[in-house]
């Protein structure tokens, strides 16, 4: 860890948030390096300790991309979201429920702690239906009619799935995939999902680990990072075109869970060795909070 973090400085926040749930968010890139998938599950096995129930989602993009490629299928995203065909999604079970589940599920046992795998469509704990096509705008300014294919729109979240799980002393750890009630299953957005995980479970805090230090009001500048920031002015950023790929998509899950009742978003490198810790347990943080409104947001920690 790049600095200690004071164990007295640090109470304050451990009184706050003991018996409090987060859901933290990774992508398939942390997955992917084994020395970062080891400090995540390390980290989230520290707060699992300390009473806080943490619900896990993953995504697994980088992982899918290799999937399909050695499948010999087309690689296809509009927006930063993925057009998923069916031979897509039979691939994206495999790595999704499959590898990244038992590996994630696998480093978090060797953190020391229990975890159960599970997907959206398990228990009926995501409701999808398969999305219309809908008028997108590219990152390039361009508009087009997209068909996106087996992608699923969360239409509803059961949260007693993950609080039965964190009852019974577990970490809930949740692929993207979700399911509609005719058996049916969807590719459902990472993001998209971890955000309506929280505010259906009552999260203090949703955290979204990334491969960027946090929310950057220049994409090509990290000295621009935001360490503060609300939903206003994420909207001013959107309308400069400060976010295009992936960060779209987490911008609109920032969005919907502040907006759902989560108080609390922040968005991290996820690389950084202690980052979710330091985040959660230090006033200076490490990356970008995000509030609803900056004049109404009480401080931290949120008793």
């Amino acid at each position: 860890m790049e600095r200690t973090i004071p164990l007295l400085s640090a109470v304050p926040y451990l009184r706050a948030y003991h018996g409090q749930t987060f859901v933290v968010k990774l992508g398939g890139e942390l997955l992917a390096d084994p020395a970062s998938l080891a400090r995540v599950a390390r980290d989230v096995a520290v707060l699992h300790r300390l009473r806080v129930g943490v619900v896990v989602v993953h995504g697994g993009g980088p992982q899918l991309d290799a999937m399909t490629a050695r499948l010999g299928l087309d690689i296809r995203r509009i927006a930063g979201r993925r057009v998923t065909s069916p031979e897509v999604l039979e691939a994206a079970k495999m790595v999704f429920r499959g590898t990244l589940s038992i590996d994630l599920v696998s480093a978090i046992a060797k953190a020391g702690e229990r975890a159960v795998g599970l997907s959206g469509a398990d228990g009926g704990l995501i409701t999808a239906s398969r999305r219309p096509p809908t008028t997108v705008t590219d990152d390039d300014g361009s508009t087009q009619d997209v068909d996106y294919g087996e992608v699923g729109d969360v239409v509803s979240v059961d949260g007693s799935v993950p609080r039965a799980v964190l009852k019974s002393g577990a970490i809930p750890v949740v692929c993207a995939l979700g399911a509609d009630g005719q058996g049916a299953v969807y590719n459902v957005n990472a993001d998209t999902m971890a955000a309506e995980i929280a505010i259906a479970v009552g999260a203090a805090k949703l955290v979204l680990l990334t491969r960027a230090p946090g929310v950057l009001a220049d994409a090509d500048d990290p000295e621009s990072l935001l360490h503060w920031a609300d939903l206003r002015e994420l909207g001013r950023l959107e309308a400069d075109g400060a976010f295009s790929g992936g960060m779209r998509p987490k911008i609109a899950a920032v969005r919907r869970a502040l907006e759902g009742g989560v108080p609390r978003v922040h968005v991290i490198d996820g690389r950084r060795d202690g980052a979710l810790l330091e985040e959660v347990f230090t006033t200076e943080g490490c990356g970008t909070l995000v509030v609803p409104e900056a004049d109404q947001a009480p401080a931290e920690p949120i008793v």
